[in-house]
């Protein structure tokens, strides 16, 4: 199942959950009418015990629509303020658990070793680095992913997981978390979560009715009050399947893409057996609400094992390591050595030579993992689409070691607000000098003294690494900028357009860029995007396939006969949908038309996202190849659209190459 599959998969879901919500509230609707009945009928009837004619009716509209207007009100209500209360993303989920915000700068060294494994998974990716929690107050193993998309996600841990798991062993557990981000299956968590309050509504309102004051009338809504209370007992059982229900075989799933992404079973299958001896439990009062986001159940046992929200412990280690013995590791060996409150990390082991060459980074004497976001200088064509949303263990080791090859002093800007505001304007600086004194000295008057000059420092050491490696270097560095405060985020935009329209002529990339940067951004200003899908069918998004082509088959070439044949390839792969679409001239495709159709683009099912990038791979590759600055292009487009594409990382062609050089010395 590819990365569109899995993702239509998620959304299809999502109609499940209408499914049991509907039935879950129709059920309760009726054990609430029959209780009011019960409860007002014998109230009326002590009243009037000489009346022989009253008679126990079970139907009564009039009472079933109070009851069941009543009933749609609370559940409604309830759910609209939670799923409001969630608006805010995955950080919002953490802090409901108790978790700690962790500083993109930590000096903790558990905590850096966290930060390193999710920035690692991050760059392999092609998203940006999630926020990081940890629950402090959580002594067992557990984790969680949460928020509407990779630009709002969350990543958070307890101090368990933290403590008690070596490096190998919180690595499979965050490729675990990760694959829940690139499935698609945060945005279902967290509509689960709204539906699930709104049900659980119903206890609260019955322990209001019980202490509620009133006259002699007073007792019917008492025992309406203890009514609803054991009805919520009907809401609890209904969230619990519901969980049950669209969580167990995700977590299978995503336990699998954990072991195919790091290549290491033995990581997972020990932090699985870790939890068989610590527990995995989580204290916090909002536990179960966020129960199905867990990497392992954070609740007791239920009495019925089909309510459960995860798969059997041992089902699941042995699903990643058959040869198992049975016996799950002590709760209390942790990972890490005294002398911190909390203990001191282990240093991880220094990584073995990597296999694959990577060309260095000019003026960079040892880095590793070379110069670029891409391994590759030329990309195959037909090796683009099924890399999206499917990192690999070489695009871990890719990320790693490129992460690593990164100067301190940029790695240090990346996870400071201000300083990465001014790592992002030095990517963007111009390489002419006078030129970029110029704009040095604008930059002054439009931002704080101090970022124009740490702009101009970090601009020798950003140049060669930000000519092949921009996109890994704004994921990092949107960590720290999720910390601007509005005024400040209000600035860096500002600034930022000024400084691309600067030298009088905006590169296609430079545009996406800043598209990227709002896009993920936009929460900073209270102008978060839409994550629902409107657009069902090509037809109503013919006109923006058009403008994105155009725009594409233009950035490709300056020569008229190549940029038709560019974008006459790329859309013969749209449906038939589109047929008839012709090349606009540069002057309508500019880019605020750009803008405006990636938006709506971004509003499409899965499929249509598919073939749009299909499209857009044969117009940058028109000649069966794509140039490292078109992968960079293209892989920032599809990040406007939540489809990542991990860096280019070219296994197969390398081990072929390393083939063809063996025979050529042994002939």
């Amino acid at each position: 199942m590819n990365f569109f599959e899995r993702q239509d998969k998620a959304r299809k879901n999502t109609k499940v959950l209408v499914v049991y919500f509907v039935l879950a509230v129709a059920c309760i609707i009726v054990s609430v009418y029959l209780a009011a009945l019960l409860i007002f009928y014998g109230a009326h009837s002590s009243r009037q015990a000489g009346d022989p004619t009253r008679e126990l009716a079970l139907w009564d509209p009039k009472l079933f629509w109070y009851v069941t207007l009543g009933t749609l009100g609370v559940v409604v209500c309830g759910s609209l303020y939670k799923t409001a209360a969630l608006a805010k993303g995955g950080g919002a989920v953490a802090q409901s658990l108790g978790g700690r915000l962790v500083n993109p700068n930590t000096t903790h060294p558990q905590e850096r070793r966290l930060r390193n494994v999710i920035e690692e998974m991050a760059i392999a990716s092609g998203v940006p680095v999630p926020q990081i929690y940890v629950l402090d107050d959580e002594q067992g193993i557990n984790a969680f992913a949460a928020g509407h998309a990779p630009n709002d996600a969350a990543i958070g841990v307890t101090l368990g997981c933290l403590t008690l798991l070596n490096r190998d062993e919180l690595q499979g557990v965050i490729g675990h978390e990760f694959s829940h981000i690139l499935n698609g299956d945060m945005r279902l968590n967290l509509r689960l979560m709204g539906t699930i309050f709104g049900i659980l509504c119903l206890a609260v309102i019955g322990r209001i009715l019980i202490y509620a004051r009133g006259g002699r009338d007073r007792t019917p809504l008492m025992l309406l009050g203890l009514a609803l209370i054991v009805i919520g007992a009907i809401g609890v059982f209904f969230a619990r399947l519901i969980q049950a229900a669209l969580s167990r075989q995700r977590e299978f799933l995503a336990d699998a893409s954990s072991v195919q992404f790091t290549r290491n079973p033995a990581g997972l299958s020990g932090a699985l057996q870790k939890i068989g001896g610590a527990g995995s439990r989580i204290e916090s009062a909002h536990a179960g609400e966020a129960s199905h986001m867990f990497f392992e159940n954070g609740l007791g046992k239920p009495f019925l094992g089909f309510l459960a929200t995860h798969p059997p412990l041992d089902e699941r280690i042995r699903a990643i390591d058959p040869g198992w013995d049975g016996k799950f590791k002590p709760g209390g060996a942790a990972a890490v050595e005294p002398g911190s409150p909390r203990g001191t990390a282990k240093p991880p082991p220094s990584p073995s030579p990597s296999p694959f060459p990577f060309p260095p980074i000019p003026g960079m004497p040892g880095a590793a993992a070379g110069a670029a976001g891409l391994a590759a200088d030329v990309v195959q064509v037909g090796s683009v689409l099924p890399n999206v949303g499917q990192p690999t263990p070489l695009h871990l080791r890719y990320a790693a070691e490129l992460r690593n090859s990164f100067p301190a002093k940029i790695q240090s800007a990346a996870r400071e607000p201000l300083d990465a505001t001014a790592l992002v304007y030095a990517m963007l600086l111009s390489p002419d000098e006078a030129l970029r004194a110029k704009q040095l000295r604008e930059l002054a008057t439009r931002t704080a003294p101090d970022v124009s000059d740490a702009a101009a420092a970090l601009w020798p050491e950003v140049a060669p690494v930000a000519s092949r490696a921009r996109l890994p270097l704004v994921n990092l560095a949107l960590s720290a900028l999720r910390h601007l405060r509005p005024d400040e985020f209000r600035q860096f935009s500002q600034a930022l357009q000024w400084l691309i329209e600067s030298d009088e002529q905006i590169e296609m990339f430079e545009f996406v860029l800043q598209k990227i940067v709002r896009h993920h951004l936009a929460p900073q200003l209270g102008q978060a995007r839409s994550t629902s899908v409107e657009f069902h069918t090509l037809k109503p998004l013919v006109r923006d396939c058009n403008v994105v082509l155009s725009a594409l088959a233009h950035a490709s070439s300056s020569n008229a006969g190549e940029v038709e044949h560019a974008f006459q390839t790329g859309v013969s792969h749209l449906s038939a949908q589109a047929g008839g679409l012709q090349l606009l001239p540069r002057e309508a495709c500019g880019l605020e038309r750009v803008d405006t159709a990636l938006d709506r683009l971004a509003l499409a099912v899965p499929q249509i996202k598919r073939n749009l990038i299909e499209a857009c791979v044969y117009v940058v590759g028109a000649d069966g190849v794509i140039q490292e600055r078109e992968a960079e292009l293209l892989r920032a487009v599809a990040e406007t659209l939540d489809c990542p594409i991990p860096p280019f990382v070219e296994h197969e062609q390398y081990v072929r190459a390393s083939v063809q050089d063996k025979n050529t010395s042994i002939a």
